[in-house]
Formats: C-alpha cells, sequence, structure tokens
C-alpha cells in the first residue's frame, strides 16, 4: 500500500465524521509503532491540501523503559518538518517496580494519558489523533462484548470534558494489514515496544481470536465493523454526505 491510498482511506474518516475544522491544531500520540507512524505519515501529507487548514504536532510519552531510542523518530519528523516533543516518566519503574501490577496495562494507560494531555495543552493544542485503524474497533468491541457483556467500542471523534480535548481517530477504515503493507513498503522507522507485557493481553487472545473467525468465515471482520456503524452506537452517527465543494477538492486529488 502507498501513501496516496491510505491518504484515500483517511480523508474518508476525516470527512464522514467532519474529525478536522479550520485552525485545529492537532496532537499525533506517536508510541514508536506502525500504526502511529503510518498516521503520522498521513497526517502531514493531508495538511498540505486539506481545505480546512490544520497543524500537527507530534508527541511521544517515554515510558522510561532503558532500551527505547527514539532518534530515528526524531529525524523522521525533523524530515517531515514536524514539531516533536518527548515527554520523559519514570512510568514503567512505577508499574513494573514499585507497585508490581498484575495487570499493568491499566494503571500505565491512565498514567501514559495523563502525562500525554498535559503535554498537549502545554503545545497549544485542542486535538489529539488517536492511531486506532479497523481491527482495534471490532477488536475493542468483542473485548466489551466478551468481558463486560455489552455491546460498546470507542467512537470515531470523542470529546473529553475534564481535559477539554477532542479525540479523533483518522486510520479508522484502514485494516492492520493495510498498515503493515505501508510500513513495510515504505521501511518506516517503527521502534519494537519494549514493554514485557506487549503481547501477553486480553487483547491479544481477541486480536487471535478475530483473525481465526475470519479465516473461517471470511469477511466477518468487516460485517461486525458495519453493524458497529451502523448500530446506532453512542458517538457512532451516520457519516455526514460532504458539501458538494469538498467532494470536488476530494475527486481531483
Amino acid at each position: 500500500m502507498n501513501l496516496q491510498q491510505v491518504l484515500s482511506h483517511v480523508r474518508r474518516a476525516v470527512d464522514d465524521y467532519q474529525m478536522i475544522r479550520d485552525g485545529d491544531r492537532i496532537a499525533v500520540g506517536i508510541s514508536g509503532g506502525k500504526d502511529s507512524l503510518t498516521m503520522l505519515y498521513a497526517l502531514n501529507a493531508l495538511r498540505r491540501f486539506y481545505p480546512h487548514p490544520f497543524s500537527i504536532h507530534a508527541v511521544t510519552v517515554d515510558l522510561g523503559f532503558q532500551n527505547l531510542d527514539l532518534g530515528e523518530i526524531e529525524a523522521l519528523c525533523r524530515d517531515l518538518d514536524v514539531p516533536y516533543t518527548i515527554v520523559p516518566t519514570e512510568i514503567a519503574d512505577i508499574v513494573f517496580e514499585q507497585r508490581r501490577e498484575s495487570n499493568p496495562c491499566a494503571l500505565c494507560a491512565k498514567m501514559r494519558k495523563g502525562a500525554l494531555n498535559n503535554a498537549i495543552r502545554a503545545a497549544g493544542c485542542n486535538k489529539v489523533a488517536y492511531a486506532h485503524h479497523k481491527d482495534d474497533v471490532v477488536e475493542t468491541m468483542l473485548l466489551s462484548l466478551i468481558f463486560e457483556g455489552r455491546f460498546h467500542t470507542f467512537a470515531p471523534v470523542t470529546w473529553l470534558d475534564r481535559t477539554q480535548l477532542t479525540v479523533i481517530r483518522p486510520l479508522l477504515y484502514m485494516n492492520e494489514a493495510d498498515i503493515i503493507g505501508f510500513v513495510n513498503k515504505n521501511h518506516v522507522p517503527v521502534v519494537k515496544s519494549p514493554c514485557p507485557a506487549d503481547g501477553n493481553t486480553k487483547r491479544e487472545y481477541v486480536k487471535n481470536l478475530l483473525r481465526e473467525l475470519n479465516r473461517e468465515t471470511p469477511g466477518v471482520k468487516d460485517r461486525m465493523f458495519t453493524a458497529i456503524r451502523t448500530g446506532g452506537l453512542t458517538g457512532w452517527p451516520l457519516p455526514a454526505a460532504p458539501d458538494k465543494k469538498e467532494d470536488n477538492d476530494h475527486a481531483k486529488q
């Protein structure tokens, strides 16, 4: 998959759910993984022609693992002319050494989001882009259904009242496999997660389950995603139709 194909998916999601308005200053949360770096490439390209002018600012929360090297990401942001902020923390030490959490992901996520939101506000941003893709949407729904007994997943756009920030998810229409293809084809400098809990979570269990379901019944993931989009879930309005001018602009890209 090339950047133009990624842009097609991203712009469709941005337009369908009106994620970006004139003058938005969008923080791009960069974990170092394939998803967030693909989103960085896409939003950086989108800002050059999108009819609603916006700017981006990349932000990474450094959890404090000793073997995390962000040098290539810093170089990438310089090449793209995107401001980049690294937020140093001691989250890894607190979660794994001091508290020795049996379920480290919940506490880590809470602390990481707190540090990220503080950095976003300090940078003067009013929105933050998360790199959740189509697989994440369906996996979160299955997690909620299996372990909580409710039909729920995160929304394309979420207003955070406490922090006065808006979360957008521009990769909403992208399959994880397509992101992997883009990263491999374009030699994106992915940084492997040093977290010891990586790959040993309930989400990983659901990811494998979804992969098996889709293998046995091809298309089941897309049908689940369609059910989410059209099922009247909170925060999932039917996609808005773009005005004629924007539709024509899109057709020219």
